[in-house]
């Protein structure tokens, strides 16, 4: 009956291997030439000790001579060794290598071990070579399918991550010559035509077209870009050409910094990674001395206390058995597979996260605390009116925006717009800035002081008050109050569902911190139905803030800040978790958080959470799996109720099935 048994199975195994170089090897790329040459051992192992199981014992006795009276049953031994080394070669190779380099406890080992020893039993006892055959050739079919999972997921990231530019086009002697965008200056003009990857981040010069951004940001809806509009490396150009004059060096653009980022997330492992890393130095020598242990022990009882013959044979298989089952692999393999396939999976919609450690921690939020402007609001200002007292509205306005030449805050950027002309900064000097409150400069000679009402009290000037709604910007010239201009933003229109999906993923607490009046602050909140909102806050303000938060979440419950500028570094760099929104946010925002969002949507901060949880979910399905059927079978072997199919079916079957649950880890649109 076991011989049917194994016959079907060997016949099964060939079939797919066949069915595999087939399908698989045509596709390009499919697999990887290692791969196709483990298949095809596979293969010709298989099918030799399927052509051995139909070749009876007996048969081989008529080599037996009387000057060599067992030849017969060596060269049936020779056989199946040959068989054994075609297929475990490299498992025997890698196990020595470990032992050499004095890293011994590996599966590598303990599958040389377990086969070697199992070889050797059936040697003594003229027996059958199937099982140790068997073992070796069912644990590369599993390691070939984990291995050919792997391959694929990161295939899946790499081609949708693909977005890293092979050339640049700039205009030599009235022609377009392609060259490395390394070697292309800031403020170069290059051109992109209709089908090609925009190189380098840049400014429109020329042209209208529409880029797809989906590599970007998740995003399959294209985006329109005309002239001066700034457009990110990665995107591609779908229908006009643009000339774009560059903003940035190669190294330092979005393509470049992405993939960067993805590459080096593995070497950020999380708590359970370490724990799996740990587990198995101390798991591996326990389990082998727990297989020597098994294998003299209950001789020795049966021979000194009970009286019983040793049975040192069946006790040998039973460790040999043990051996087996206890490799770790569907823990070392499937847990570190399971972040990478969420790491990907998350960045195929826009987010980036920068290692697994930040991943499991995303899983425990509780606390969200989040910026206003370009974060929950659009972060484009605009001049709604101007009150004047001594001067003409055009003036202060004038003035104002001449002021604040030189900033690149939204609000300074939004005073340019109402000017509406290129700013003389030759009439302009002497600037002097002060975070959170405004800026002071020489304008015409005169002193000019641009700001909100912090700033007028550090002056001593008194302002009026401005009942309306918004971002007031008081103007004084030569300390004489001049007037205010109200700015105003708009709330990004999924930003009230983007707060109540934080509730739905667990999410106890939401609090708004913001440099902004108190009254447009609340307006906002209420808007969104935050729980909390804090006003009227300096940079270092914020991170006290957090600070204060930070003390009051208790146990593993973890703390998120999510902001773009570059006065939300410090408190991105503080929080458990910070979150960038990567389009509109500063580069320093970007380096200090810890997960960046490329679209600037604050429904993927809810995304990345329900992310980080299908994961974690995943980690622990395949821990508690794995752990639950090694324990159960190592109970079962060492009574000797399991056989060596149990043993494989603990190890390679358990692998197969755990890689399997974490590749799921990358299917993560629907979330």
């Amino acid at each position: 009956m076991q011989e049917i048994i194994v016959s079907v199975v060997l016949a099964i195994v060939i079939i797919i291997a066949l069915g595999l170089l087939f399908i698989v090897g045509r596709k390009q790329g499919g697999m990887t030439q290692e791969q196709r040459n483990v298949l095809i051992r596979i293969l010709i192992a298989s099918g030799i000790l399927l052509g051995l199981q139909y070749i009876p014992a007996s048969a081989f006795s008529g080599l037996d001579t009387s000057l060599f009276p067992s030849a017969g049953r060596w060269a049936r031994f020779c056989l199946y060794l040959v068989d054994y080394f075609i297929i475990g070669y490299d498992i025997l190779l890698e196990a020595l290598e470990g032992i050499r380099n004095r890293e011994v406890f590996d599966e590598n080992f303990l599958m040389a071990v377990a086969t070697v020893g199992a070889m050797a039993l059936a040697i003594y006892e003229n027996g059958d070579y199937v099982e140790a055959i068997a073992v070796m050739l069912f644990y590369q079919v599993g390691e070939w399918f984990q291995s050919y999972a792997i391959e694929r997921s990161r295939r899946n990231i790499s081609d949708l991550m693909d977005i890293r530019p092979d050339y640049a086009n700039v205009e030599r002697n009235g022609s377009l010559a392609q060259v490395d965008p390394n070697e292309v200056a800031v403020g170069s003009v290059i051109v992109v035509q209709p089908g090609e990857k925009i190189p380098i981040d840049g400014v429109v010069l020329e042209g209208c077209s529409t880029l797809n951004t989906s590599a970007l940001t998740g995003e399959s809806l294209p985006r329109e870009v005309e002239v001066s509009d700034t457009v990110i490396s990665g995107c591609i150009n779908m229908t006009g050409v643009l000339k774009v004059r560059t903003t940035k060096e190669f190294g330092q653009s979005t393509a470049s910094k992405i993939l960067n980022l993805v590459e080096s997330a593995s070497s950020k492992k999380s708590r359970s990674e370490d724990f799996i890393s740990r587990f198995a130095r101390v798991y591996t020598p326990v389990v082998c001395c727990s297989a020597l242990a098994l294998a003299i022990l209950p001789p020795l009882v049966q021979i000194l206390f009970l009286g019983l013959p040793a049975a040192w044979i069946v006790w040998a298989y039973r460790a040999l058995v043990f051996l087996v089952i206890s490799c770790p692999c569907a823990l070392v393999i499937s847990i570190p597979l399971s972040f990478f396939a969420g790491i990907g999976g998350a960045s195929r919609e826009g987010i980036l996260v920068k290692g697994s450690n930040y991943l499991e921690a995303l899983s425990q939020t509780k606390v969200v605390v989040l910026d206003k402007t370009g974060t929950l609001t659009q972060g484009s200002f605009e001049v709604d009116s101007i009150y004047c007292s001594t001067i003409e509205k055009s003036l202060l306005l004038e003035y104002a925006a001449l002021a604040e030449s030189a900033s690149s805050h939204p609000i300074s950027k939004s005073l340019l717009r109402a000017y509406g002309k290129k700013p003389d900064r030759a009439r302009v000097g002497h600037i002097q800035e002060f975070s959170g409150n405004g800026v002071l400069a020489k304008v015409d000679g005169l002193d000019i002081a641009v700001g909100n009402d912090k700033l007028m009290a550090r002056m001593n000037i008194a302002c009026a008050l401005c009942e309306q709604a918004g971002t007031v910007v008081h103007v004084a010239v030569d300390g004489i109050y001049a007037g205010y201009l109200l700015i105003s933003d708009q709330v990004k229109p999924h930003a009230k569902e983007a707060i109540a999906a934080l509730k739905t993923v667990g999410v106890n607490k939401t609090v708004m911190l913001t440099g902004d009046n108190k009254q447009a602050s609340e307006q906002v909140a209420a808007a969104l139905c935050l729980d909390h909102v804090h006003s009227e806050l300096l940079p270092a303000d914020k991170v006290t803030k957090v600070e204060e938060l930070l003390e009051q979440t208790s146990g593993k419950a973890k703390l998120v800040f999510v902001g773009d500028g570059i006065n939300d570094a410090p408190v991105l760099s503080r929080a458990d978790v910070g979150i960038a929104m990567g389009a509109m946010g500063s580069d320093a925002a970007i380096e200090a958080a810890d997960v960046v969002l490329m679209d600037d949507d604050p429904m993927k901060i809810a995304k990345a959470i329900r992310i980080s949880k299908k994961c974690l979910g995943i980690v622990y399905q395949n821990i508690v799996f794995a752990l639950g059927v090694k324990f159960i079978c190592l109970t079962l072997g060492a009574f000797g109720i399991a056989n060596m199919y149990l043993a494989i079916f603990a190890d390679v079957g358990v692998m197969v099935l755990a890689v399997l649950n974490a590749i799921r880890c990358l299917f993560v649109h629907k979330l």
